[in-house]
């Protein structure tokens, strides 16, 4: 039994055999389970659900939902984790406080998978880079990320530390991540960069105003950039309309990604 609660509690093997249970799940030969995977999900969940419900449902298991509130009650985590261990294989859990999960992930009772937290959302990076493994040596790439210290920022950061990969953050100053390399130049970051990724703005909208991606500004960067920025996200805020048309962006059809990588991850912490 494995849990997700933070990539850097992985190995690089670890990552190598979800995306190697992902090429399965994508090609249809996926192994599949029975039993039931309970999830927590908020009502604006849309990607990370759709995703995990359907990934469970094609592999055999059940998925019960309930509303990420449903776990903030007084009642022990590690009950909670200890009686749905009687009915449920594997826990799929998006809750703003990671202390939640962990204290599910405590009772050593069932898997739990993290859907995202405030302080990271490690499936959404995981599903990028299996999407970019396809194409593109990974530890080759120089990647750029660009926008405020947030569960984006630090689950990329996560990521690097796991995978050795090139990550540099473009920010104000007072918005960079603690221990992550750091450039405060837009222009002078995009010239080296071969994938940027973008994260919403928050409420330090006016603070990255000056940050957002532009099509002229991709048109600077190396040949074959890739501009990936995490959904939800609005054209004329973190990225400009011509750069959503622009020939970098992969956003859409990169995100099919989502569903084998969703399911391997599930299939790796119950032991596929």
């Amino acid at each position: 039994m494995r849990n997700l609660l933070r990539l850097d509690e992985w190995t690089a093997e670890d990552v190598e055999r979800v995306f190697a249970l992902a090429d399965t799940y994508r090609t249809g030969s996926g192994r599949t389970f029975s039993g039931s995977a309970v999830m927590f999900f908020p009502p604006t969940s849309l990607r990370t659900r759709v995703s995990f419900e359907r990934g469970a449902a094609q592999m055999g298991l059940q998925p019960i939902v309930f509303p990420s509130e449903t776990l903030d009650k007084p009642e022990a985590l590690v009950d909670v984790a200890s009686y749905l261990d009687s009915w449920a294989d594997l826990l799929v859990v998006r809750h703003p406080r990671i202390d939640v999960l962990d204290g599910l992930a405590a009772a050593n009772a069932v898997p739990v998978v993290n859907a995202m937290t405030d302080v990271n959302h490690p499936c959404e990076v995981l599903s990028d880079l299996y999407a970019l493994r396809e194409q593109h040596d990974l530890r080759a790439l120089r990647f750029l990320f660009v926008g405020a210290d947030g569960n984006i920022a630090r689950a990329w950061q996560e990521a690097a530390r796991v995978l050795a990969l090139d990550l540099v953050q473009c920010s104000p100053a007072e918005l960079a991540t603690p221990g992550l390399r750091w450039e405060g130049d837009i222009d002078v970051a995009v010239r080296s960069a071969d994938v940027i990724l973008t994260d919403g703005p928050g409420r330090h909208e006016d603070l990255l105003r000056p940050f957002q991606i532009t099509g002229t500004l991709l048109d600077t960067a190396p040949p074959g950039v890739l501009l990936n920025p995490c959904p939800p996200f609005q054209r004329g805020r973190e990225v400009s309309v011509d750069a959503i048309s622009h020939r970098a962006f992969v956003g859409h059809n990169f995100k099919a990604a989502l569903l084998p990588v969703q399911q391997a991850i599930m299939a790796f912490c119950l032991g596929g």
